[in-house]
């Protein structure tokens, strides 16, 4: 369980990075391509970043952008 909770605190991480360098913002569709996060880390690194309350994510018809805060 802890190196589950590990591997999805490094695609938090990753995310955070990314974001920080485009400006603080992309669309999901976009950085989950980018990263090549595999599985469903894309995912669980971006709820990370939430509940943390580190991202802003809002929809626009069916895309998702996030930001961060």
């Amino acid at each position: 369980m802890q190196e589950l909770q590990e591997q999805i605190g490094q695609s938090a991480g990753q995310i955070y990075n990314y974001l920080s360098s485009n400006n603080g913002k992309s669309t999901f569709a976009k950085m989950k391509k980018e990263l090549d996060l595999k599985g469903n880390f894309a995912d669980l690194g971006l709820g990370w970043l939430a509940r943390e309350d580190k991202v802003a994510i809002s929809k626009k018809g069916s895309s998702v952008s996030i930001s961060l805060k």
